[in-house]
Formats: structure tokens, sequence, C-alpha cells
């Protein structure tokens, strides 16, 4: 817990110093915004003085100075109608501020999410993830307002009431001056007490908006094997961890009001009574009395306000340490300036494993010391059971990680030789889990290749067997759909997805339990148009029904990293080693 908070406290440091470093490309704005602060002040203080003096002439019995009076009293709807527009024009321009920069943020953290490595992704709750980017953004939002609009103005209100009082009669403002500093420190003590348990309640926050996320996605899985009560419980949890973390903050920091307010009491007891003497000895008159009293009350309004962005400023900062921890989080290594910039073109399909070695967590290896040349336009097909590394092989072909040891080259050249986005274009990828993104049916085809004219669209769809229920659908190839295609089934999503692949046709194809979701009758339909898609193109091809390999030109049968059988179909059966036991379990119910 000590090291927590000394890690805790560590990022506070830095925090304000990054914060200001976002506001700095709109200190045009900032200072835009202070001076129209000081103008609003400015004509607030004003007002008092000439209320005072109104007063003065009006003191004397029997005498009222009419004229002098109506005078004052234009000067002061000059003065309020000032301080009016300027206060304006501060709430307008914080705003923009505040707006952009927060816009800015999160645009900050939406690149860097895109530039995370797998790893940090698989580590990490999309939910988290979700809160950071959100509603943390938001908190500091709310926070960076509050403090441009009422710290601004408050501060100025401070030192321009001080200056005032001064200048009226310097014995009551000294008064007021000592005084001050109880609650300067008041606040200051329970400010640094409270930004733990706001980065605490942040951190929870995180935790429970990840729950909810999963909780929702896994909705059927819970329903289906009963598991709402325990859902519910470790909700529950949570929560309540998230309300203590909440009651801490909220009750510490809402101290700071009433400690200021208490030491603002006695400032102003303290003015009412040095100001009284003063004037029953004539050392100042009724309408400066009147001034002071005024002052003293417009001096302390705002410790009151301060005491308030102080609150949301611990809660501001500790949120946006959350957002740039994320922004802090380790990339996936740039590519080296030497990298090769190759076209689909441009690649022949040989890949060669070279001696690869490859672990998720360090002391425990996954793949070791595996060794494979696939020669161009060959179909290769992976297969084994689970946690064998198929999956793991395919991330390391794409390059969503990099190997530990060894090499995987492509056409030669070491893939980290070669530009990520062009390593990742020669590919094209189904996979078990079907991706589709908010848009319409043709968009998510087309996705891959935006420019695509709509006979090419309907083509692929047509050779992917998904031309028939498109057709069905209210607005066919127009008809929108949402991020997860909640509408379809998840065949029928999966067939937009080989859609998506048998239009852009790349030179190398990745296919990971491409057909799992699709009914037999389907994909024996599709089997032809994919074996065509594959003709002359590198491909590897995971399975679990080796029905759909058997045509495979050679299959790889792993077991804990390592290749323990290379051959056909039929080579393989022949052996009647692993990959014929796995075979004749799924079609006679024979025990591997």
């Amino acid at each position: 817990m000590k090291k927590k908070d000394e890690k805790s406290r560590s990022r506070m440091k830095g925090t304000p110093a990054r914060v200001l470093k976002l506001i700095k490309p709109y200190r045009a704005f900032v200072i835009l915004s202070l001076l129209t602060a000081a103008v609003s002040v400015a004509g607030q203080l004003f007002i008092p003085i000439l209320t005072g003096n109104a007063i003065d002439y009006m003191a004397d019995q029997g005498r009222v100075d009419f004229a002098s009076v109506t005078r004052i009293a234009v000067y002061i709807g000059i003065a309020m109608a000032l301080s009016a527009a300027a206060q304006y024009v501060l709430g307008t321009v914080n705003n923009y501020v505040t707006f952009h920069v927060t816009c800015d943020l999160r645009n900050l953290a939406a690149r860097k999410i895109e530039r995370l490595p797998l790893s940090y992704l698989d580590t990490h709750l999309t939910g988290d993830l979700v809160s950071r980017v959100i509603a943390d953004a938001d908190l500091l939002s709310d926070g960076l307002l509050m403090g441009f609009t009422q710290l601004f103005t408050g501060v100025l209100t401070i030192l321009g009431t001080l200056v005032f009082m001064l200048r009226v009669s310097l014995p009551i403002a000294l008064v007021v001056i000592l005084v001050t500093p109880l609650s300067l420190v008041a606040a200051s003590y329970i400010a640094n007490k409270t930004y733990r348990f706001f980065q605490l309640q942040s951190e929870v926050r995180g935790r429970e908006t990840a729950l909810v996320n999963e909780s929702i996605e896994g909705m059927k899985v819970i329903h289906a094997f009963g598991g709402e009560q325990e859902s519910l419980r470790v909700f529950d949890e949570v929560n309540e961890e998230l309300e203590d973390a909440s009651l801490k903050a909220t009750f510490y920091s809402s101290l700071t009001n009433p400690a200021t307010r208490f030491v603002n009491s006695v400032v102003y007891a303290g003015v009412i009574l040095t100001g009284a003497l003063f004037a029953l000895s004539g050392g100042i008159t009724v309408g400066q009395l009147s001034v002071f009293l005024t002052y003293a009350n417009q001096y302390t309004k705002p410790f009151n306000e301060i005491s308030g962005v102080v609150t949301e400023l611990a809660n501001a900062l500790a949120s946006a340490a959350r957002i740039f921890e994320l922004l802090d989080a380790e990339e996936d290594p740039a590519d080296d300036l030497d990298a090769r910039e190759l076209h689909p073109e441009d690649i022949d399909g040989h890949v060669t494993l070279d001696h690869v070695d490859f672990s998720y967590v360090p002391d425990k290896p996954l793949i070791e010391d595996l060794t494979l040349d696939v020669l161009p336009g060959r179909r290769v097909a992976i297969v084994g059971p689970t946690g064998s590394g198929k999956t793991t092989l395919i991330n390391l072909l794409m390059r969503f990680y990099d190997v530990d040891e060894g090499a995987i080259l492509l056409g030669g050249t070491d893939i980290r030789k070669i530009r990520r986005q062009n390593l990742r274009a020669a590919y094209g990828m189904v996979l078990q889990e079907t991706w589709l993104k908010a848009g319409t049916i043709a968009e998510n085809i087309a996705y891959g290749d935006p420019g695509a004219v709509r006979e090419k669209i309907v083509e692929a769809a047509k050779a992917a067997r998904a031309h028939g229920f498109i057709s069905r659908l209210p607005q066919g190839y127009d008809t929108p759909i949402s991020e997860d295609g909640g509408q379809l089934s998840q065949g029928e999503k999966q067939l937009l997805c080989i859609a998506r692949v048998m239009l852009s046709l790349p030179p190398m194809l990745i296919l990971d339990e491409a057909t799992s979701s699709i009914d037999t009758r389907t994909e024996l339909k599709i089997q032809n148009a994919m074996a065509r898609m594959m003709e002359g193109r590198t491909s590897f091809i995971v399975a679990h029904r080796l029905s759909t390999i058997r045509e495979a030109d050679v299959i790889l049968v792993l077991a804990d990293g390592h290749i323990v059988e290379k051959g056909t179909h039929g080579e393989l059966l022949e052996k009647g080693g692993f990959y014929a036991r796995l075979y004749h379990s799924q079609f006679e119910g024979v025990s591997i």
C-alpha cells in the first residue's frame, strides 16, 4: 500500500505540468480569459466604492445630494454592464479552451490505443480503457472548466479586494491579511489528503466500467449457465469498493468548505468589530464602513469557491493521471529506419520460420525451436489441441507479436525489416471471431478496399454465398448494421468476413476456423470458391474440423509449440500417429 501511495504521489507531481502543456497551444485564449476575468472583477469591486460614496452623499441629516447620487447610479449601471459582458466572454473562452483540451487529449488517447501492442490490450480490461478515454476525460474537463472560471475570478477578486481595502484603511486591511493564511493552510492540507482518495475512486470506477462491459457482452452466457447471482455478487463487491472510495473522497473534500467558511466568518467578524471602532472614532466614514463590509463579504466568498475548485481539481488531476498512464504505456516498437516498403505485387508468398522461440509469459515457453519453410502458393493447414500454439503462430506471422528468438522471413527478408502496414496488407484474414463495424453491409465488405465499386462488392458476396441473405435484408447492401452486427446470425457475420477477403484478394491468406459458424451445406458451397481464392496464394488454415483441410498441400500438427507431425492428409493417416487418432476421433468416436 505504501509503494502504491508513493507511485500515486509521483504521478501527481508530473500531472499538473503535463496538463499545462496540453493547455499551451491555447495560451492566447487563456490570456484573454485572464483579461476578461480582470475586467469582470474590477467592475464588481468598483461598485462597492461607488455605493459607499452614494451613502456618504446621503449620510448628512436633512440633506441628500441627488445629483451626485444619480451620477453614481449611472456609473454603477455602466460597471455592472461591463462586468456582465466580460463574464459572458470569460465563460465562452473558458468553454472553448476546456473542450478543445479534452478533445485533444481524447485524440491522443485514441491514437495511442492504435499504436499499443496486442500484449497490452490482451492484459488490460476494455472497459477500463473506455473509462479512461471517456469518463476520466470528462472529469478532467469539469475540473478545468471550474478552474478557469472560478479560480481565475476568485484569485483576482481576493487580490483586488485587498488592494481596494488597503487604499481605504490600512489597519482594517491588516486584520484581514493576518487571518487569511489560516484559510489557505486549511484548504491546502485537505486538498493533499483528498487526491489519494480521488485516485482510488478513478481506478475502482474503471474496474466497475470494465465489469459492466463484460457482463453486457457476455449476458447470453451468464443466463445460459445461471450465473446471474454470481455476476451480481461480483458487481456488488466492486460497487461497494467504489462506494467506500467515493465516500472517503467526498467526505475529506467536503471538509474544505466548512473549514474555509469558519475562517471567513472570523475575517468578517474582525472587519465588523475593527471597522465599527474606527467609524465611532471618526477614522472612517459610514460609507467607507459599508465598503469594507461589502469587501469583507466579497473577499471571503472566493475562498469558498476556491475550496470547491481545489476538490474538483484534485479529482481532475487524478483522472488526468490515469489518462497519462495510458499515454505512457509502451508502444509497438517503431519500424526500423531501413524497413522495406513492399507492395502486394512484390510479395511472392515464400514464408520461412527459422528456429522460432516465443512465450507470452517469461519462463513459460509456448513455441520452441519452430522451423518451417512454406513455398509460394502452398496451402498449409495447422491443427492441434487447444493451447498448442496455432493462433499464436498466426499472431507471429502477422507480427502482432515479435518472436523472442529466431526469425520469420517473407521472401527471404526478416519481417521485422518490413513495414508493419505493408506486411499486414499482404495478408487476408478470416477469423473464428468475426469483426464488423458500424456501417452498411457494403461498407463492411469493402473495408479492405474502400474504393471498390458496387459490382465488385456484389461479386465477392456471391462468391462467399452471402448475396442471398443480403438481398433479403430491408435495404440490401445499404442496410446499416451495428458494430457487432447484432441483427445478423453468427454464420451471416462470418460470410461477410469471407466476402471481405474475397474482394481484396491479397497475396497471402490466413483462415482461422473461417467456416466454424457456417452450416455444413453452405460450407460445402463455398469450399470451391475458397479453393479458387487460394490458388496461387500462400494460405495458412487453422482448423478443428479436419474434413475442411483434406486438400491442403501440407498439414502441420502442433503440440506444446512443436511440430510433432508433418505431411499430407493421406500420409498422416498412414502413419497412424497423433493426426490419425485426432481425425478418427471426429468421425468414429475413437478416444485420443
